[in-house]
């Protein structure tokens, strides 16, 4: 078997230490395991791979039920392989039998610590839930800066440009935005970023009074007023459903977008497009 740094062979004697006092400060996943066990030679070397990869982000420990049976016995071990992951001297997860290393990488990551970008990506979001919009963006900013065009960098990054009425802006991150699982959402919003580059370069439309309301609504959503612009928007759409081609229907999807998606605000206007809609 594979010996390393982050690899080590336990028996009852020094489990408390090499597992229980190291996971307080390391994740360690304790494979238990027996020589006549024909999935554990494939389960181990594949965990063995893992834990030198990784490079001590946790520590694997494989216990041989057959020479521990008080450990097997212990923690409920009733099939092999079992791997069992333990923090802070607990078992935290488990997994019994041969797994896809895809679902492994998995268990083990859901193991690991936040990232400091990890928890500054979440930090960001939850700004722009609660509308903060400039501090969202400093951080999405700080973000893309260390880990460049990262689809939920870019995403939170549109979103609090946009929120902020720069048009110009948006549209540069959504000229470069990453194909990923956030693409559609971002698409989403492009009606609303080509409405506020049109309105900046004076390109939009003003033939009719629905017209000029329509330049009012992407007026205040350029202020940041948006609220406001949905109303003109609502209005828009009550007096004529299909406005220049659905774009007032396109554009009021882009702003709400921007919001979280259990915000009550969001939710109202959201009721109020369907009625006017349906």
């Amino acid at each position: 078997m594979m010996t390393s740094n982050f690899i080590v062979d336990v028996n009852e004697a020094d489990f408390e230490f090499e597992v229980i006092a190291y996971s307080q400060n390391t994740p360690v996943l304790v494979d238990f395991w027996a020589s006549w066990c024909q999935p554990c030679r494939h389960l181990t070397p594949l965990l063995e791979g893992l834990a030198n990869e990784m490079q001590g982000a946790f520590r694997l420990a494989r216990v041989n039920v057959d020479e521990n049976p008080n450990l097997a016995l212990r923690y409920g071990v009733r099939s092999i392989p079992t791997v069992k992951a333990f923090v802070q001297g607990q078992v935290v997860a488990e997994f019994v039998g041969l797994q896809p290393e895809a679902r492994i990488r998995e268990f083990i990551q859901r193991l690991m610590p936040p990232s400091p970008a990890a928890l500054a990506l979440e930090k960001a979001y939850s700004l722009l839930a609660e509308q903060q919009w400039e501090d969202a963006e400093t951080i999405f900013r700080d973000l893309e800066d260390q880990e460049g065009l990262r689809p939920a960098v870019q995403l939170g990054l549109l979103k609090s440009v946009l929120a902020q009425g720069r048009g110009g802006e948006a549209a540069l991150i959504l000229r470069d935005f990453p194909a990923s699982r956030e693409f559609p959402i971002a698409e989403k919003m492009r009606p609303l970023v080509e409405a506020l580059v049109q309105f900046e370069r004076g390109e939009l439309p003003n033939e009719t009074d629905l017209d000029a309301t329509f330049i009012n609504a992407i007026r205040l959503a350029r202020r940041g007023n948006l609220e406001a612009a949905m109303d003109g928007l609502l209005d828009i759409l009550r007096q004529d459903k299909r406005y220049r081609n659905d774009l007032a229907r396109q554009v009021m999807l882009g702003i709400l977008e921007l919001y979280d998606p259990n915000d009550p605000t969001a939710r109202q206007y959201r009721n109020e497009l369907g009625m006017v809609l349906f």
